[in-house]
């Protein structure tokens, strides 16, 4: 199985048309692929909900073919081709991601959370996740992440690509910023359906400077 994730940006004059065609052209992919979302994203540096940048938009689609989003107006893009290796939860009630591939293996991965937050718990979580934001932008090993989004509000994610699985764990459980969200997530009920998926990184082509890649300190 392969996943791409299609990343552009527009100019300003442009975003109307993007919205449009978040609105119209999600169905005409939809018919074409096995799974496939169209997301507005954030600038990488604060997941809440104020951070929305309406200059970049993303794509994630599942096909046997590759289904190449409209990208109305865009000026630069980037391309990750993605092999599943991980996925547990849903997304609108569907198991997106079929995982064929070991986990073993060096070289850099991707992961992708998603989740749908339950009415009366959004404040919390975005209280909670306050101190976690600074500390991805610091994490060793990270070569990008940004928020991606259905929807303004309850309809939240992340993207983030690693030099390695290792750096992945170090910050999932080891930074106790973000292990003390993991440990109140089963506390508090934040979620209404949650996604997690890991990815291998097949390829990465055109230009990285719009998923604001990094070498990884």
């Amino acid at each position: 199985m392969t996943v791409r994730v299609y990343v552009w940006r527009v100019p300003r004059t442009k975003i109307p048309a993007m919205f449009w065609s978040m609105a119209v052209d999600r169905r005409q992919i939809r018919k074409k692929a096995d799974f496939a979302k169209m997301l507005g994203t954030g600038d990488g540096r604060d997941f809440r909900m104020q951070s929305a940048d309406l200059t970049r938009w993303a794509a994630i689609i599942d096909s046997p073919e590759p289904v190449v989003p409209p990208m109305r107006g865009a000026v630069t893009s980037c391309t990750l081709t993605l092999e599943p290796i991980a996925s547990r939860g849903t997304w609108a009630g569907q198991e997106p991601f079929k995982v064929a591939a070991p986990a073993g293996g060096d070289g850099p991965v991707a992961v992708l959370t998603r989740a749908r937050l339950k009415a009366g718990k959004a404040l919390a979580f975005w209280r909670a996740i306050g101190p976690v934001s600074p500390a991805v932008a610091e994490a060793e090993g990270l070569h990008c992440a940004f928020g991606l989004g259905e929807a303004p509000v309850g309809f939240q994610g992340t993207m983030s690509v690693w030099r390695s699985a290792a750096d992945v764990v170090r910050f999932a459980y080891r930074r106790p910023e973000h292990a003390a969200v993991v440990a109140r997530t089963a506390e508090v009920g934040w979620y209404a359906e949650e996604l997690f998926a890991r990815f291998r990184v097949l390829g990465i082509d055109g230009d990285r400077e719009v998923i604001g890649w990094r070498d990884g300190q």
